[in-house]
């Protein structure tokens, strides 16, 4: 079982950059997707991006194409996510978690949630 720890979040102005690492404290991501969730407040967790361990395969939401960047360490067996041109409406909290099933978008899917960080973004 992968347990993760994200970091790397913080508090920025709207156009500014932030890098979030999902770092695997126990266990590695092989054979596994990993995926970078968010959740504003009283609004429903959704998908960020997702990345395939093994191919490299990724995913991203049409709202962050462009600005977000997935990627993966097999070294340090860390996923993550450098968020550039940040806008207010990424302020959230940003989670990490796994899942066997694929690169696919269902939260119930995926399993061992990190504590999540937040990213304030101000206009």
């Amino acid at each position: 079982q992968v347990q993760v720890i994200e970091s790397g979040g913080g508090v920025v102005q709207a156009g500014d950059s932030l890098r979030l690492s999902c770092a695997a404290s126990r266990g590695i991501f092989y054979n596994l997707a990993v995926g970078w969730f968010r959740q504003a407040p009283g609004k429903e967790r959704e998908l960020v991006s997702s990345i395939n361990w093994n191919t490299g395969t990724t995913y991203y939401r049409d709202s962050v194409k462009a600005r977000f960047t997935i990627s993966r360490d097999n070294v340090k067996a860390t996923v993550f996510l450098q968020m550039n041109s940040l806008k207010p409406e990424d302020t959230a909290v940003y989670y990490c978690a796994s899942t066997s099933q694929g690169l696919q978008a269902d939260p119930k899917k995926y399993a061992n949630w990190g504590q999540g960080t937040q990213v304030t973004v101000s206009s």
